[in-house]
């Protein structure tokens, strides 16, 4: 099987998963409510698989959809703010061929990269449980596996950081002990890939000014280098 292939059937399980009962509950009534800005808009309102490269050399993985963003749009990082930033980082330096994305149908196409969640469903207050995060954990080894070309993985958050760190150790990687933390700019050597940190682009973080467009393209730049893109 392709990674194409096994991206497919990976994206047809995690669409229609139900295993988590909170995360299930929040992001329909999100999608039923909605908000009084997208009232005239269908939402999504399901779990999202990952978007961009099947062949990529850089794998980006975030916390969790936004519950208006992705949970609306039906793709990561689509439609909210933290998608305008992430999206204009990766277009200036040519790793994606538009700076915004608001819809899944704009076209959007990423080079060399594709971006993942650590859990897949909106979680209230954007902040999943443990347990959430580990039921969704066999969804990230899977695409990590058939993203046997990612040489470098970019985590962005303590959350992800600590799932993607989980996740390679349960796939026997050698993950050093103590584990390595996260910090913006940490880099590690794990098996055959590089794992780095980065602040996430959430509005709390790019509002006050903890995560800046200059700091955040300087640790994407180091990771399009170490990825040879």
């Amino acid at each position: 099987m392709t990674a194409a292939a096994g991206l497919d059937a990976l994206r047809d399980e995690i669409v229609t998963c139900r295993r988590c009962p909170r995360l299930v509950a929040w992001r329909e009534l999100v999608a039923a409510e909605k908000v009084a800005r997208f009232r005239d808009e269908p939402y999504w309102g399901r779990p999202l698989p990952g978007f961009g490269d099947p062949d990529a050399r850089l794998l980006i993985v975030c916390l969790a959809p936004a519950a208006h963003g992705g949970n609306r749009t039906g793709r990561v990082f689509t439609g909210d703010a933290s998608g305008d930033f992430l999206w204009a980082a990766l277009f200036d330096l040519g790793l994606a061929d538009r700076p915004s994305s608001r819809r899944t149908d704009d076209g959007l196409t990423l080079f060399g990269v594709r971006i993942a969640a650590a859990v897949r469903c909106a979680p209230p207050l954007n902040k999943p449980t443990i347990d959430e995060r580990d039921t969704c954990a066999p969804f990230l080894a899977r695409e990590m596996d058939l993203l046997d070309t990612a040489t470098v993985v970019l985590v962005l958050g303590s959350f992800a950081w600590s799932a993607v760190l989980r996740v390679m150790a349960g796939e026997g990687e050698p993950v050093p002990r103590p584990r390595p933390r996260f910090g913006h700019g940490a880099e590690v050597r794990i098996g055959s890939r590089t794992v780095m940190g980065a602040y996430h682009p959430s509005q709390q973080n790019t509002f006050t000014g903890k995560l800046t467009p200059s700091m955040f393209r300087a640790v994407l730049g180091r990771a399009k280098s170490l990825a040879a893109l």
